[in-house]
């Protein structure tokens, strides 16, 4: 361990497990990698990040295949000060308890907790929560586990600080000869990266029982699907492929069509628009959902045993809805893999992801994939601007918590920044993207843009977004339908114009929109335009913490320069303090700023037809 102070270390580790990160100095962005594995960015102004240890970033770095000595060597090379002994304590047992309950199969096909030591073996057939999920204890060392159990065991352990490694191996499921393409189809070259067969074999593990369950995680437009389809290749096994909306539904099937051996004629779509189980088969979280009364069963459950399953995928696994996870509680003997931009749940169950799905895999920093030319260099700005007039101000101050975050998002003074931007990126690809459908219909009668919303029939949807591809369309206004899973890559330019609160994923997958990389280089532009001085300016500082974790940096600007973000450089980060110059500016009205357009008292929520 580290015994003398070093100025130049950017890291202060205290006893409390929170991580001090300085970002002036010149070895601030080599701690923020090695923080990454093991750690979450809790908060992030200009001069001092802070990080927290947590049992379960310990436990997702563990099963990735870091161990304590590692932690400790990393916190340790970038300590000011010595890292506190209960700190270190705390990572060594933490990590530790990784792999100290093991879920094995014995020879007769019954499911076995077992440990090494007896004593918490003794603790655990002790424990409330876990004994409905227990049959017997066998000896000193091992516990029967009861038929069928074997998710919700693992559930409620990891609920009381106990990770279980589930050795237990997956069914082969049915076998199919899929195998990828040396060319796509498309006549575009086409061959894994070396980080997404580092994803891959990540998973798979060369089919041990130590591989087959997790989750990979990897930033918008680096190739979670072509992830997903290496690891269909390896198995070579029918798939059950969990998408989050009808055009990923979509994509998914285009992509292995393009770029596999598979038969079109063996994936099959089982969506509100057609019921077709095949060996490969797409469905989306919505179908699976979908139920005619609150009290009555989930009529499509059924497929997730109507084949011999042995793989299932889960793409944009952060948004799995809570009646999957239960039923996933039940598919424990199928591999059972999970992509994703970001593990971070705003429910707070990344607890279940891990003990249900799988712990994370295989992870690369978005600025890495970003240094190598795998994802276009992106830069974000937060515009922020005043209300239109004080008859706005007045809504806002007499409106209900909840409502004031709504009267602040459909800001129109917001309207006035994007006619700005439009005008400094006349050839640009631009999407604007909110939440509240009466502001996209308003930016989109003021542009003359179209607009998909959760009510676009998926015919028009498709049709807007292929001639956004093409380049016939160069702006188009979106809700939050847009948010995941839609291959826009010539995308360069997003507009965020309203949010859901403080989603740190959705920033993430907003900016993942345009993250594809660029065949001219262009630098992608990541606008959120907020109202200052108001409750959404404060939802937007932490919807930006995980993508300040990943190295991006906000430039805080008043109305006025948004045209002038292409030129700057030197970026201010999140809470940049100003001069009273610069704070007078930002509380300048615009006078071009449509002060006449009052927002509606109600508007229209995000909706979208469930077919059942």
């Amino acid at each position: 361990m580290n015994k003398a102070f070093r100025s130049d270390n950017p890291v202060v580790v205290q006893s409390d497990r929170s991580i001090l990160l300085e970002t002036g100095g010149p070895r601030y962005e080599a701690a923020r990698d090695a923080l990454a594995p093991f750690a979450e960015l809790v908060k992030s102004p200009e001069y001092i990040h802070t990080y927290r240890i947590s049992p379960l970033s310990l436990w997702n770095a563990s099963a990735a295949g870091m161990t304590a000595d590692d932690v400790l060597r990393a916190l340790d090379e970038f300590a000011k000060y010595e890292v506190p002994a209960n700190v270190a304590s705390d990572v060594r047992q933490q990590m530790g308890r990784y792999g100290k309950i093991r879920l094995v199969k014995e020879v007769d096909g019954s499911l076995v907790l077992a440990s090494d030591d007896d004593i918490l073996v003794t603790d655990i057939v002790h424990m409330k929560s876990v004994m409905p999920f227990i049959e017997t204890r066998l000896d000193r060392t091992r516990i029967l586990v009861k038929t069928g159990m074997r998710g919700h065991i693992k559930q409620a352990l990891i609920k009381v600080g106990w990770p279980v490694e589930d050795l237990a191996g997956y069914v082969d499921g049915a076998a199919l000869d899929l195998t990828l393409r040396e060319g796509a189809l498309s006549g575009r070259a086409f061959a894994l990266r070396k980080y997404q067969w580092d994803a891959v074999n990540a998973f798979h593990l060369d089919g041990s029982s130590r591989g087959g369950a997790g989750v990979i995680v990897l930033p918008c437009g680096a190739g979670k699907t072509i992830v997903g389809m290496g690891v269909m290749s390896k198995v070579k096994t029918h798939t059950l492929i969990l998408t989050t909306n009808i055009t990923a539904l979509h994509q998914w099937r285009s992509e292995l069509i393009d770029k596999t051996s598979i038969d079109p004629a063996l994936i099959g779509e089982y969506s509100g628009e057609a019921k077709e189980i095949r060996p490969v088969t797409l469905t989306t979280y919505q179908i699976l959902t979908y139920r005619k009364a609150r009290e009555e069963q989930f009529t499509h459950f059924g497929l997730f045993n109507h084949q011999d399953w042995g793989l299932i995928i889960y793409d944009e696994v952060h948004l799995l809805p809570a009646p999957v996870f239960r039923a996933t509680a039940e598919l424990q003997a199928r591999r059972r893999l999970g992509l994703t931009a970001t593990l971070i749940r705003e429910d707070g169950h990344e607890d279940d992801v891990f003990s249900l799905i799988g712990p994370k895999r295989h992870d690369v920093p978005w600025k890495t994939l970003e240094r190598e030319g795998w994802i276009a260099t992106a830069e974000c700005a937060e515009i922020r601007v005043p209300f239109a007039d004080d008859v706005l101000r007045m809504k806002y101050a007499t409106a209900e918590q909840k409502e004031k975050f709504r009267v602040a998002s459909e800001n129109p003074a917001k309207l006035g920044v994007i006619d700005a931007i439009l005008e400094k990126h006349p050839d640009a690809h631009v999407l604007v993207i909110g939440q509240y459908i009466d502001q996209l219909e308003e930016v989109s009668r003021r542009t003359g843009a179209p607009i998909i919303t959760g009510r676009t029939p998926n015919k028009v949807r498709d049709e807007l977004y292929a001639k956004f591809k093409c380049g016939d369309l160069r702006l188009l206004v979106v809700s939050k339908v847009a948010n995941f899973a839609i291959d826009l890559p010539d995308a360069n330019v997003a507009v965020q114009i309203s949010g859901t609160f403080g989603s740190r994923q959705e920033e993430a997958q907003r900016l993942g929109r345009i993250l594809r990389p660029k065949a001219d280089g262009t630098i992608a532009r990541f606008y959120s335009v907020v109202t200052q001085d108001t409750n959404e300016q404060e939802f937007a500082q932490k919807r930006q913490l995980f993508l300040c974790e990943q190295g991006y940096r906000y430039d805080i600007i008043c109305e006025r320069d948004a045209p002038a973000f292409e030129d700057r450089r030197n970026h201010r980060d999140t809470e940049a303090p100003r001069s009273e110059g610069e704070e007078k500016q930002i509380r300048k009205k615009d006078a071009g700023a449509d002060a006449a357009a009052e927002p509606e008292a109600v508007a229209a929520t995000e909706a979208g037809p469930v077919a059942g």
